[in-house]
């Protein structure tokens, strides 16, 4: 369905995007997920031909962004992170203008706007007007402004950004209904989000892809369990970090944010590798120290341990 070649972008010497390669099969709910300037939201702009690449390629279907960009415009419903909306308008208005511009008339425009009212659960806000809507409602109309041409495809940027956690859950449910029926690309940095709405998830930093698979083989292959907590107390900071750092099989120790911020409490984050299980040794250099030891647990598997995990250089 959508093929992403060899695609490169800079921004005079800067290079935003490296060499991404992936494809997205039809029908597939796929996550783009990446740090801030990751590089997610310019991709998802070259895709919906609002960008031209450095160089490389992206084809859709039969057409390829540099040769058929109508087209391809023609195939995608867009949502950038905030909805572009007439806010003085009433929701039903407005749809109805969208529904105007995308060509459909009479009947057919009546049915396809109730239609997507009802789909995107806008019935009780139909006769309001936008500014007089919440956030999550206003993405709501969005959605229902990207659909309204009936795309093949449908490309989200961070669609539940600045939403409450009831709204996030209803967006996602939206998410995954639409996604029954169309191929779905959407961005978002809630991973717990993309773990339960997508079929397949793309991990992207500083413009390189990191990890791409379902959630379930990422838990597998990447994510390991292979991360260590530690709080200590008395303890001075770099000569824990120096210690731990020398432990075979870790990776990295990075200093996190203790629950007790009592003077004298170090928390430390140790990133060991793949399944590799840290804490026997790590217990015995504490011991051998004689560190007092407040916390000491490997963490469980999560998309958040893999993002982590891939990104940390950021």
């Amino acid at each position: 369905m959508i093929e992403i070649r060899n695609l490169n972008k800079f921004y005079g010497d800067f290079q935003v995007l490296n060499n991404l390669n992936f494809s997205i099969r039809q029908g597939e709910v796929l996550g783009l997920l990446g740090p801030n300037g990751a590089g997610k939201t310019t991709t998802m702009r070259i895709l919906t031909c609002f960008l031209e690449p450095t160089s490389g390629n992206i084809q859709v279907g039969d057409y390829n962004v540099l040769e058929h960009p109508l087209k391809i415009k023609e195939m995608i419903g867009y949502l950038p992170e905030s909805a572009p909306l007439y806010k003085e308008m009433l929701v039903y208005d407005y749809l109805e203008y969208i529904a105007a511009i995308r060509g459909l008339e009479g009947r057919q425009r009546s049915d396809r706007i109730d239609e997507l009212i009802e789909l995107c659960g806008l019935a009780e806000v139909a006769h309001k007007a936008v500014h007089e809507l919440s956030k999550g409602y206003k993405q709501r109309v969005g959605l229902a402004h990207a659909m309204m041409g009936d795309p093949e495809i449908l490309v989200l940027d961070e669609p539940t950004s600045g939403l409450d956690p009831n709204q996030i859950i209803e967006i996602r449910q939206l998410i995954k209904k639409i996604g029954r029926e169309k191929t779905v690309v959407f961005s978002t940095h809630i991973l717990s989000e993309a773990e339960a709405t997508c079929d397949r998830i793309v991990i992207i930093n500083r413009g390189t892809i990191v990890a791409d698979g379902p959630t379930e083989r990422l838990l597998r292959e990447v994510g390991g369990a292979g991360v260590v907590d530690v709080v200590l107390r008395g303890a001075d900071p770099a000569a824990v970090q120096t210690a731990l750092a020398a432990v075979p099989g870790v990776e990295a120790v990075e200093e996190t944010r203790p629950e007790d911020e009592a003077e004298g409490v170090v928390a430390l984050a140790v990133f060991g590798s793949g399944d590799l299980d840290l804490r026997p040794d790590l217990y015995r250099v504490i011991r051998e120290r004689e560190w007092e030891l407040l916390d000491f647990h490997r963490r469980t598997r999560s998309l958040e341990n893999i993002f982590a995990q891939l990104t940390r250089e950021n």
